[in-house]
């Protein structure tokens, strides 16, 4: 009998047990009283995977399955524009970028592209079969000019419209997951493994390599506003620099929730607000530097993975605000 009873007891604190861990891993948030953002309707299922502006109206899209898209009124609606490539091809554009009418396209698998009249026509540019790694990131620097970064973690610049590109670094150490460039020209990569991350300054010809935070992989890097590093790793852990220039000085893990689903990027918001995005439409904004966060409502409605949260504000004083989500689902920042 007293067998009995005691196994009953610890089934049913097994049980109990149960629900407060439960608890503890849903770990509701309260719910911002208003949102900033707008859903901007897309006719595709493609993956938008970045975007970038002309000027304050002119603006591209690029994404998945050789997505393209124009907008002209800053991004409210946008219209399919296509490019001239081998129709048996798919391509995948992951980045784009302008300064002033002198834009680049890069994409997978070995694409450049460069147009020089704010996007009305686009040049396919030949890339040597040395190059290492598949283009990932490319950033305008100027008429004619450019940095391309590979998946590789190699670095090449051109100054005569992409026909001939030095190779100014070499390889990252253990291959590239995710790759940001600062607003200064510096670099943070994460290992293809997410177990450490390099960083590049500039005028330097080589990674410099890092240990991550934690025993959690990495899941992606950037920059704040300062030029410091933030990080997201698995476990939906999120971390900043602690020191002002060094980058292995680390705050306390930051979990604002855990629902099963990890941050997929962070940014900053023109008030200086702090968004972090993730799968299953987790959108999650911070007012006081990180100490407690609010879930969006229009995030939170998004039946997709939110993958990017991309703020701009060129021209100056003109912000803008996007979160790309997977099969054509895009919010639009109205403040």
């Amino acid at each position: 009998m007293k067998r009995f009873l005691s196994s009953y007891l610890n089934f049913f604190l097994a049980i109990a047990i149960g629900f407060g861990l439960t608890g503890c891993v849903t770990n509701r948030l309260p719910v911002a009283e208003t949102s900033p953002w707008e859903v901007v309707e897309l006719s595709t299922q493609a993956n938008p995977l970045d975007l970038t502006f002309v000027d304050a109206d002119h603006g591209f899209l690029v994404g998945t399955n050789r997505l393209i898209l124009e907008t002209n009124d800053a991004g409210k609606t946008w219209n399919e524009r296509r490019l001239d490539l081998p129709e048996e091809e798919n391509f995948r554009l992951i980045s784009i970028d302008f300064q002033g009418e002198e834009g680049w396209i890069a994409g997978q698998p070995g694409l450049v592209m460069h147009s020089n009249d704010s996007g009305q026509n686009w040049t396919r540019l030949l890339l040597g079969p040395q190059l290492p790694g598949d283009p990932y990131l490319i950033s305008s620097s100027g008429p004619n000019s450019a940095e391309l970064a590979t998946t590789a973690g190699a670095v090449y610049l051109t100054k005569d419209g992409g026909v001939n590109w030095e190779a100014k670094v070499a390889d990252a150490e253990g291959g590239v997951r995710d790759l940001r460039r600062g607003s200064l020209g510096q670099y943070v990569s994460v290992s293809s493994l997410g177990n450490f991350f390099q960083v590049l300054e500039p005028g330097q010809n080589a990674w410099t390599p890092h240990q991550r935070a934690s025993s959690k992989r990495v899941q992606s890097m950037g920059f704040q506003p300062s030029g410091d590093l933030w990080m997201l790793s698995q476990g939906a852990e999120i971390r900043l620099n602690d020191q002002p220039g060094d980058v292995e000085s680390w705050r306390k893990p930051i979990i604002p929730i855990t629902n099963g689903y990890n941050y997929l990027d962070m940014a900053w918001d023109p008030q200086g607000g702090i968004w972090a995005a993730g799968g299953n439409g987790t959108l999650l904004v911070s007012k006081d530097g990180g100490e407690s966060w609010k879930v969006d409502a229009v995030g939170d409605s998004q039946p997709t993975n939110l993958l990017r949260v991309i703020f701009y504000n060129q021209p100056e004083n003109q912000p803008k605000g996007f979160v790309l989500g997977e099969r054509g689902h895009v919010l639009r920042w109205v403040g």
